[in-house]
């Protein structure tokens, strides 16, 4: 309920502050400013994605999580949503968004009035341990072993047979079993 309180007096300071250098300034210009910020805005959230996105495959192909370059990218979305909202206040807000050097300043400002950003860590195995990303690794690569071999129908065929056989104590073959050329029919 609070960020819904914030989130609509905000739209109200940012509609009143468009109407405002609206009628000092002229209609035409204001549309000019506001049409020119959603296209600067379009241009900065591709060229910062690309960057974003680069970084994030990076980070990836070295078995790293993305974090930090996921936490960038949601802060470009929400940065171009505002570009392309009517407003000044909001393009203001969404230009601060877009820079790499206002992100972290902005980071460290909402933490110091105890605005924290919530982690959640995920892990696990079939065998039922845990462990953190950073020796999730080790555990994949000391247990993840792979053996080579080859697997032939003949080798099973022997094989349920001889299972079959050690749970039966008489030598009748059973409903749907082969019995070969020299095996006794009973």
């Amino acid at each position: 309920m609070p960020f819904l309180i914030a989130f609509t007096i905000f739209a109200l300071l940012d509609f009143t502050v468009l109407f405002s250098v609206g009628s000092q300034i002229g209609l035409l210009p204001t549309i000019g400013l506001v049409l020119a910020t959603g296209f600067i805005g379009l241009h900065l959230i591709r060229k910062e994605g690309v960057a974003t996105f680069a970084r994030a495959q990076e980070r990836m192909s070295r078995g790293e999580i993305p974090s930090s370059e996921l936490l960038t990218g949601a802060a470009l979305i929400f940065g171009g949503a505002l570009l392309m909202a009517p407003g000044f206040l909001s393009d203001a807000l969404g230009f601060i968004c877009l820079i790499p050097n206002a992100r972290r300043l902005l980071g460290k400002l909402l933490a110091k009035i105890g605005i924290r950003t919530q982690g959640f860590h995920v892990g696990g195995s079939f065998n039922g341990h845990t462990g953190t990303s950073s020796n999730w690794d080790d555990t994949v690569n000391q247990r993840n072993h792979t053996a080579d071999s080859e697997y032939t129908e003949q080798q099973d065929a022997q094989h349920q047979h001889s299972q079959q056989s050690s749970d039966r104590t008489s030598d009748e073959p059973l409903e749907g079993e082969f019995i070969g050329k020299n095996e006794r029919r009973y």
